[in-house]
């Protein structure tokens, strides 16, 4: 394989990172501010402490001082046509700009994941056009946040996505050698599916037996029950079995894990050893949730040197995944890495300043009461609001001189997204329990019946407007399709189809809403 220009001035940097002052300064200079790069990335804090990373993976910033190439490629599904999201700068953050500039009008998906150290580790979606199976590419604007300032968005996993990489001359660790690996994640968006995994794999995508797998889990699922609390929790898959300590028997120092940036390690020596530590990635250190013997029948281990993202490692090939995650970054060393590389590169994590979108969220944070006001010229005194006749959603004016009736229909409770934390769900401010939904494509109020597909039809991602003020509302299950008001009834629509209300005329303008003060 040719290795392109950047590639070798990332391994470069990765191989001559000193190794004491680096490490030195790991846990006190950390992350870019809004203007400046990082002068030191996780992988230069692994280097310096004699564990290297063999694979190193992000959309939201580079995880090497040096790294100037692309983060992640995107699809769009108007034209089929592909592009590389790279940074602000060399060590810096990802270019969101440049994402949103491609992707705007259409969908798109994140079909790849590069490999920054150089090792040819390119995690890739597995479904057709990707590495082959059962699964497509996750969706590329699910999850917008900010790291350091700057906008960047998540690799936002549901049942169906999954990510691979195996390349035998990757320097991914194999047999019992030993290994470290980590991710940042979000402890609200999870689920008991098997498995939101991220590490080392099966070459064949079928469960070999114990030891052939090495990767964390982070998840409710609970393998060999007897779990306590609700989690999610930071577990081992070493192939049969999610392992929360040493044995099948839950490990009392577990923590549920339910920030929203999570701090996820594991590392395992391949041959008597393993650890397991979590963290919130926005603060603080690291908690040790279990030091100590593998589990029996794991020593030695028999890892096969392939790299998951998302699912297990007997999948995707016929089966499709079954969890849940979000993957904002994460690397993979050579090595065991010492408790003290662990820390400096938690406080690295914690510096790099992960935190929610930073364009205007506030008046959606979840626990807040909302108006949305229509934007399109027809109807800017208009809001979006529930029907007392019926079930349905329309637009209609309300002002300070409507009935207080009027003023509770157009109000709303933002709640984090039923489907998706995420995301959002709209509960109503004067039927609680009953939300936002779409049935046939038409908006309805409805109670929660408790339901999967209530879940998916109740939650909307919010994305910035789609004629370039506000928010647009995108539908989680249909995600070609928004909110949109039509002939002054709400449908999610998508731009251009068969339905009248997919019409291109002011399709931008009528999927755009502005986060108004609540009328109640």
């Amino acid at each position: 394989m040719t290795v392109r220009p950047w590639l070798r001035r990332a391994r470069r940097a990765l191989l001559a990172a000193g190794t004491a002052a680096v490490l030195a300064a790991g846990a006190l200079t950390g992350a870019a501010t809004a203007s400046q790069a990082a002068t030191q990335g996780p992988c230069d804090i692994y280097a310096a402490g004699g564990t290297p990373c063999v694979a190193a993976h992000s959309t939201t910033r580079a995880l090497i001082a040096s790294y100037n190439g692309p983060l992640y490629q995107v699809q769009r599904a108007s034209d089929g046509t592909v592009q590389n999201i790279g940074v602000l700068s060399a060590g810096g953050v990802a270019d969101a700009t440049a994402q949103d500039s491609f992707c705007a009008g259409t969908v798109c998906t994140i079909t790849r994941v590069y490999d920054q150290t150089g090792n040819g580790n390119t995690l890739v979606y597995q479904g057709p056009g990707g590495t082959g199976g059962a699964d497509t590419a996750a969706v590329a604007n699910t999850e917008a946040l900010s790291v350091g300032g700057h906008k960047a968005y998540a690799l936002s996993i549901d049942p169906g996505n999954s990510y691979f990489a195996h390349n035998s001359a990757g320097g991914v660790p194999t047999g019992s050698s030993p290994e470290g690996e980590y991710m940042v994640t979000s402890g609200t968006h999870v689920n008991k599916g098997c498995c939101f995994d991220y590490g080392n794999t099966e070459v064949d995508h079928k469960a070999d037996g114990n030891g052939a797998m090495d990767a964390i889990n982070f998840s409710t699922e609970c393998w060999f029950g007897g779990c306590s609390g609700t989690g999610p929790w930071v577990q081992a898959d070493l192939e049969n079995g999610l392992f929360p300590g040493g044995s099948a028997a839950w490990n009392p120092n577990q923590v549920s894990e339910t920030s929203h940036f999570v701090t996820a390690m594991l590392k395992n020596d391949g041959t008597t050893r393993m650890a397991l530590q979590g963290s919130n990635a926005q603060s603080g250190s690291l908690t040790k949730l279990y030091s100590g013997s593998l589990p029996s029948g794991y020593n030695p281990m028999h890892k096969q040197g392939a790299i998951i993202l998302g699912s297990g490692g007997d999948c995707c090939q016929s089966n499709r995944n079954a969890s849940a995650g979000t993957f904002y970054e994460g690397a993979m060393v050579k090595g065991y890495p010492s408790d003290a590389t662990d820390a400096a590169v938690q406080a690295d994590i914690a510096a790099a300043g992960y935190g929610s979108a930073p364009t205007g969220a506030g008046s959606l944070t979840p626990g807040s009461r909302v108006s949305l006001r229509a934007t399109t010229a027809c109807c800017t005194s208009d809001y979006l609001r529930h029907d007392d006749a019926d079930t349905k959603v329309v637009i209609s004016a309300v002002s300070t001189s409507s009935p207080a009736t009027d003023k509770a229909d157009a109000t709303w409770i933002v709640r984090a997204g039923l489907a998706n934390g995420a995301c959002l769900s709209f509960e109503s401010a004067n039927e609680s329990g009953a939300y936002l939904r779409h049935y046939a494509f038409e908006l309805h109020l409805d109670p929660d019946d408790g339901s999967t597909q209530f879940a998916a039809d109740a939650t909307f991602c919010p994305q910035p407007g789609n004629s370039g003020t506000g928010y647009s509302l995108r539908s989680f299950n249909y995600p070609a399709k928004y909110i949109r008001h039509y002939a002054s009834t709400a449908y999610v629509a998508s731009n251009g189809g068969t339905d009248a209300w997919d019409t291109t005329s002011l399709w931008a303008q009528d999927t755009t809403w502005l986060a108004a003060a609540p009328w109640s």
